[in-house]
């Protein structure tokens, strides 16, 4: 649970600019619903790193892994 409360904290500080839980479901397609760009990813995954002390590896970089908190939480569950 904390992994998905740094996160969520993460995309609603730096993308959404609001500390409103209700505002990003953990279901929420980050690149669908316009919350990341692709420069986002990269930022997303430089915390990724830092926060967690996981390596995203270029065949990690897809949807499956890095567009919805969800996603996120189980994708670093996996490399812990």
């Amino acid at each position: 649970m904390e992994i998905e409360a740094k996160l969520r904290d993460f995309i609603l500080e730096s993308y959404l600019f609001t500390d409103d839980q209700s505002a990003l479901n953990n279901e929420d397609s980050f690149l669908n619903k316009g919350i990341i760009d692709s420069t986002g990813i990269l930022e997303l995954i430089f915390f990724l790193e830092e926060a967690f002390g996981v390596k995203v590896e270029d065949d990690e970089m897809i949807p499956e892994n890095l567009d919805s908190v969800l996603n996120v939480t189980k994708f670093v569950e996996s490399k812990i």
